[in-house]
């Protein structure tokens, strides 16, 4: 095993160098102008429709869209199209004061009547509003809006952050193609022209907070990395985000860049499906997956240390007790192989893969290849696995299918690179994944996953403003989780911006929401 990982790091470190050494000779010499930003990303939408999978997020990535609220770099949650917040004693009616004074691209005020249709709308079209909050009434008056909602809710003001909620001129959006020229927002950017290989926008000359420095930004989508890696040094791209981290020494050694580099609130698992009919409802058998993956090495060895290792639901970038927790399945091959003897999964005709029943070990491993990691764990986990009989398959897709598959619960193991605070803690995150789904009260738990003691918690925390109880709540749930092998948790990414020295004002946030903002110009 140790073989194979060194040889598939040796052939990863030469076609990266490879790439690097093509892509040398510009070193960010296209200088940012006061006319043009270029940006290399991977993009994921084939539409600017927000209410569409979960293309909201690069609505408010290539800046275009602002909700009400946003997050800093630590994760608190801060005004934005809303000044200021309150919840009454009755912990059920929300008040947000809309800001005076903004206007939306296309000249329209900003008034928390076109708020209050811009929220109904979500909740109109997107069955996944109701994951966060329901509502029993909205209500604006002036610039004040009102939302009162059906049970109590501690994490209203980061629910509103998420790019869901981005607030939309639903007014402007009549006749209009949004799948194509996006909608009408208030962000500093508006759209020209997109097609999922290439985004163009211009600046809005009604934003509202402060000067717009690029007359055009042109976000160009680059999935692999090796590729976006060289177009931001032959000076192809001013900035690009998400460098691989066979790429990243280049830049690190370069003067003419600058490295915006975080650890993520990001956490690289795979869903088990563990319902009646799938061979991982087994807790066995689960925890004979989970055992028998050497997380450290794909971490430190394929990834060069630029993943953490992988043991629990939240990464160690939050506060939620990462070193308290205890890991039952942590790295014991022997143990695995035990357990598999005990499930009854033998190798009776000698092929290597156990079988059960006439049933061969057999497990469909689905990912998406567009993060340059996901592909380098699904194969480190199957060559891990076939030394102890399993026969793991890997099913690659688009990534705008991964989410109707994961509610639909057609894998044996399904990837994720999730954001487990979206909101500002990981609430939505383990309610989503893991919270008993009934009769598709919770459609993204797609795995039957199921534990009284798990959803009474969740029930508790969904309720509790106190932040220290949330906290210990958070903790307890990780275990349970942990000790059940709801998961593979493979490990938690480090995440950057790099940008030419040319620009200033390129920062990277937690929340991987903000790629692009007004604050982004030329260096003098």
């Amino acid at each position: 095993m140790k073989k194979m990982w060194k040889t598939v790091a040796l052939g990863l470190t030469s076609v990266l160098a490879a790439g690097i050494f093509a892509g040398c000779g510009g070193g960010g010499n296209s200088a940012a102008d006061t006319k043009t930003l270029k940006v290399g990303v991977t993009n994921f939408a084939d539409t600017l429709d927000p209410l569409e999978n979960y293309f909201a997020w690069v609505v408010v990535r290539y800046g275009l869209g602002e909700g009400l609220t946003k997050f800093d770099d630590k994760m608190d949650t801060q005004p934005w199209l809303a000044e200021s917040w309150s919840v009454a004693d009755d912990k059920l009616t929300w008040t947000f004061k809309i800001r005076d004074g903004v206007k939306f691209s296309n000249g329209d005020p900003l008034t928390a009547e076109a708020v209050k249709s811009s929220i109904e709308l979500v909740f109109e079209k997107v069955p996944r509003a109701k994951t966060f909050f329901e509502y029993d009434s909205i209500t604006a008056d002036g610039q004040t809006l009102t939302i009162k909602t059906k049970t109590p809710q501690p994490g209203m003001p980061g629910y509103l952050a998420d790019p869901l909620f981005l607030i939309v001129d639903t007014k402007a959006d009549e006749g209009r193609d949004v799948r194509k020229e996006g909608p009408i927002c208030t962000g500093p950017y508006m759209v020209e022209s997109f097609v999922k290989e290439k985004a163009v926008m211009k600046k809005n000359p009604n934003y509202w907070d402060g000067d717009v420095p690029f007359e055009t930004v042109e976000v160009n989508s680059i999935d692999d990395p090796n590729t976006r890696a060289m177009a931001l040094q032959s000076g192809d791209v001013d900035m690009a985000v998400n460098i691989a981290a066979g790429d990243m020494d280049v830049f690190r050694n370069n003067d003419k860049f600058e490295i915006k580099e975080i650890s993520s609130l990001r956490d690289v698992l795979a869903r088990l499906n563990q319902k009646p009919d799938h061979i991982l409802s087994d807790p066995k058998v689960r925890a004979a997956l989970i055992s028998g993956c050497d997380r450290e090495s794909y971490n430190q060895t394929l990834l060069r240390g630029t993943f953490i290792t992988g043991s629990a639901p939240v990464p160690p970038s939050l506060d939620y007790g990462f070193d308290q927790m205890k890991d039952p399945n942590s790295y014991n091959p022997e143990r695995a192989a035990k357990l598999l003897d005990e499930a009854g999964w033998k190798d009776e005709d000698g092929d290597g893969i156990r079988e059960k029943d006439g049933k061969k070990l057999q497990l469909h491993f689905v990912v998406y290849n567009s993060r340059a990691e996901l592909p380098i764990y699904a194969e480190a986990v199957q060559s891990d696995l076939k030394k102890l009989g399993f026969d793991i398959v890997i099913d690659t897709v688009d990534y705008n299918l991964l989410d109707n598959i994961g509610i639909k619960g057609e894998y044996d193991l399904l990837i994720s690179n999730i954001l487990t605070a979206n909101t500002g803690d990981p609430e939505l995150f383990m309610k989503g994944y893991w919270m008993t789904n009934t009769n598709g009260d919770n459609p993204q738990n797609g795995s039957g996953y199921s534990n009284p003691k798990y959803d009474e918690k969740m029930h508790q925390l969904s309720a509790e403003f106190d932040k220290g109880k949330r906290r210990q709540l958070i903790m307890e749930m990780e275990q349970i989780l942990l000790d059940d092998g709801a998961s593979l948790f493979l490990g938690y990414p480090q995440t950057n911006i790099v940008s030419s020295k040319k620009l200033t004002g390129v920062e990277m946030y937690p929340s991987d929401y903000y790629w692009i903002t007004n604050k982004i110009r030329p260096a003098k």
